[in-house]
């Protein structure tokens, strides 16, 4: 017959990981209150240019073609990109704190590589049409209809989820 061995788990070490410090770009306090505004320059040209790009496309009616469907799309995938990381970092500048929680980073890369592989399927998308509008002009808007538009657009955002 076998013996039956136990192990007993009180002598591990149950140290749990809850937060990151971030080294950041500089430590000293001057330098980074200067960095803030620029940072905060860049982000708000960002998400203004974006929003501004949406507005419109969607205002004149001579932009409601494929294409321009799609940069609309880029355009908020841009701004959803630019607002997972750059507020957090804003925040931390002004604050001088160096902390993320460990569920914040997880978080905050998920939706930095969701939405940068969105990024990159729409951005083939985009490809696609252009492809289509060289190399079939005549049968473009049969091809690029705008059911077609919206299971593209529909896919990119699926894949990139997965």
């Amino acid at each position: 017959m076998g013996a039956v061995f136990t192990r007993h788990m009180e002598g591990r070490n149950q140290t749990r990981v809850t937060e990151f410090i971030l080294l950041g770009l500089s430590d000293e306090g001057e330098l980074q209150s200067l960095l803030f505004w620029p940072f905060l320059s860049m982000y708000l040209v960002t998400f203004t240019g974006n929003l501004l790009m949406i507005l419109a496309i969607i205002t004149d009616s001579r932009l409601h073609t494929p294409m321009y469907f799609f940069l609309s799309n880029l355009s908020f995938s841009d701004i959803c990109f630019t607002s997972t990381i750059v507020p957090k970092m804003l925040v931390n500048i002004q604050t001088q704190s160096k902390v993320i929680t460990y569920e914040g980073c997880l978080s905050q890369m998920y939706f930095f590589m969701l939405f940068a592989g969105i990024d990159n399927l729409l951005l083939t998308v985009m490809a696609y049409d252009r492809f289509v509008a060289i190399c079939h002009p005549l049968h473009y808007m049969v091809i690029m209809n705008p059911k077609f538009c919206g299971i593209l657009l529909l896919g990119s955002w699926a894949l990139g989820c997965i």
